[in-house]
């Protein structure tokens, strides 16, 4: 079973169907004796970070996260739940994520670096190119376009965790892979071909 993790804050239903169409057993679970049951896990999210992990930790669902991740199950965070497994977001503030990876989510910020400011948050299609091979973007061809609607983006401090980049008036980290982990800035749910795809090798794991 798939669990995707409920907090209040996220497209659930999109995601479960997509899951679902390629084959996935995804159900939707809302506390941790729930989280514990499921063998892969997808922490989905769209709205602010620092709402986002006060929900996670006020149902104890932030260690189960950490706890499953570190007990080896396939993982998936998507937009927010990308940004959520890093130490430290600065949107609106400062807030403390769930510390899987050390790094940082910043804003985008144009000042000096683009000659035409590029409208924020980034929404639309863009391009990912493959930093790596990595399974989950197995069939997946480099250069695909994905959809994105975000802010704020995530700099990991070891880079060699990157499975994606994306340019978007520079280059950022558009996903990752380490292990059991994979996430992903952009919304494979809303993206078509390529995202059903990327959700196949996950349910494949």
């Amino acid at each position: 079973m798939i669990g995707i993790v409920d907090y209040g804050m996220g497209n659930l239903r999109s995601v479960q169907k997509a899951l679902q169409r390629v084959g996935g057993d995804a159900r939707i679970i809302q506390t941790a004796s729930e989280l514990a049951a499921a063998k892969k896990i997808v922490l989905p999210g769209v709205g602010a970070f620092g709402d986002a992990m006060d929900r996670l930790r006020s149902n104890r669902l932030d260690r189960a996260i950490v706890g499953a991740i570190a007990d080896g199950r396939p993982f998936l965070g998507i937009c927010l739940g990308f940004q959520m497994l890093f130490d430290v977001s600065y949107e609106d503030g400062q807030h403390t994520g769930l510390g899987v990876f050390p790094g940082k989510v910043v804003r985008f910020d144009f000042s000096g670096v683009s000659a035409q400011p590029l409208r924020v948050p980034q929404i639309g299609w863009n391009q990912i190119q493959w930093e790596r091979l990595c399974p989950m973007l197995t069939g997946v061809d480099n250069g695909a376009y994905v959809y994105f609607c975000h802010s704020y983006y995530v700099v990991p401090m070891d880079a060699q965790i990157a499975a994606t980049t994306t340019d978007y008036g520079y280059r950022y980290v558009s996903s990752i892979w380490k292990d059991n982990v994979f996430a992903t800035q952009f919304h494979p749910e809303k993206s078509q071909a390529v995202g059903l795809k990327i959700l196949e090798n996950f349910v494949r794991l």
